[in-house]
């Protein structure tokens, strides 16, 4: 599911879970402040005139980044592999989808492999997907050590959105199996209640206010056949409702709200970094370039956590890059909520405000499309210069 799929559910989704049409007078949003809880929720009257616009303009490009998520079209793998003596458990391929489902997949992966296991433990990558693993294992009384060749800020991971829902994990074309779609909502429900408790500011969790955009009317899907993931899903976006006109900050379409969370990678990444080396974590900077590294390992139960880097250490060909192009802007700490727009998505951040929506499959250049920045930007401030004014 990319994020324009995202897009159409989550307004789907929000018009048949749909609460009362008229505005709640004090709702509860959340402040996104440094100096405060994450999660502490500050009361504010709800109206069109309560959400300030973006401003977006060349002359406030402060960067713009390119990662690569490692996208597999019949979604991530967990899975357990025996290599002579040493078993390896495979846990990457999460796409669009890594930061929101890492500690969920964790849990799958180490429900699968620690039980009756003793010795040492290895996790190869140090992204997301490995830190996590690595704190699960470590939970769990192992002494644990990341091998990598890269580490943050360097990582895939850094380059991310860090928005909470799992897009792009998956071809919308292919039918998943059940089991697939059992660990797909497994994951994502413990992940979900995870981040929920990971409430000190220095993670960067908050929760954050979403609004949906579309240009044409948001018909409600009641009573459709849905796919199990995206009911699923549903039920972990609260506060789903329509937005009547009257309320709706973009004059431009109609528009659905719900809550979420936001990680910001930055933090996140430092955080959980810091929380491994403390509980006697080690890190090798060591890039395995063969099976016969990984067997040759003193520890021999191994996790696989390498995105994309699992397609020639394990030859899985059906691991694909998948190009995403972020251009921020100057942080405004006036906008606390996020936007989604066809395939434009903004999320407001410490760092800047995110400007995203590119989704190129097959494409491995790291290098910055200056054209594409420049057509992206033309698009946001479209859907911001249309915001009411009050």
């Amino acid at each position: 599911m990319n994020r324009r799929t995202f897009l159409r559910t989550a307004n789907l989704a929000a018009a048949s879970a749909m609460l009362s049409g008229c505005a709640r007078k004090n709702p509860a949003i959340f402040n996104p402040a440094m100096n405060q809880a994450a999660l502490a929720p500050v009361n504010l009257p709800e109206s069109a005139c309560h959400i300030p616009p973006v401003h977006v303009s060349e002359d406030r490009v402060i960067r713009t980044v390119v990662g690569l998520r490692p996208h597999r079209r019949s979604g991530f793998r967990v899975e357990r592999e025996q290599l002579g003596d040493t078993v390896v458990v495979h846990n990457y391929g999460h796409g669009g989808g890594g930061i929101t489902l890492s500690w969920g997949t964790a849990k799958l992966a180490t429900d699968l492999a620690l039980k009756g296991h003793t010795g040492p433990v290895a996790v190869l990558g140090c992204g997301v997907i490995g830190l996590t693993t690595a704190r699960m294992v470590q939970d769990a009384g192992f002494p644990v050590t990341i091998y990598t060749k890269a580490m943050p800020p360097d990582t895939t991971s850094n380059i991310a959105g860090g928005q909470w829902y799992p897009a792009s994990v998956y071809d919308d074309a292919l039918k998943v199996s059940e089991s697939f779609t059992d660990q797909y909502l497994a994951a994502a429900k413990y992940a979900y209640e995870r981040y929920q408790i990971t409430t000190d500011p220095r993670y960067g969790v908050r929760w954050m206010r979403n609004y949906s955009v579309s240009r044409t009317p948001i018909q409600s899907n009641r009573g459709r056949d849905r796919p199990r993931i995206v009911s699923g899903l549903d039920l972990l976006l609260p506060e789903h409702r329509l937005l009547k006109q009257e309320e709706n900050p973009f004059r431009i379409g109609y528009a659905a709200q719900y809550d979420g969370m936001i990680m910001e990678p930055p933090m996140l990444l430092n955080a959980l970094i810091t929380d491994f080396r403390v509980a006697d974590g080690k890190v090798v900077g060591r890039e395995l370039k063969s099976t016969a590294e990984v067997r040759s390992l003193k520890e021999k139960l191994v996790f696989n956590c390498t995105g994309l880097g699992a397609k020639t250490l394990f030859d899985d060909k059906e691991l694909v890059p998948v190009r995403g192009q972020l251009t921020f802007l100057l942080p405004q700490p006036e906008v606390t909520y996020a936007a989604l727009f066809e395939d434009l998505y903004m999320f407001s951040r410490h760092d800047g405000i995110l400007l995203g929506g590119t989704h190129e499959e097959g494409n491995s250049s790291l290098a910055v499309d200056q054209a594409t920045v420049k057509e992206k930007l033309t698009a946001h401030a479209e859907l911001f210069a249309s915001m009411k004014a009050c």
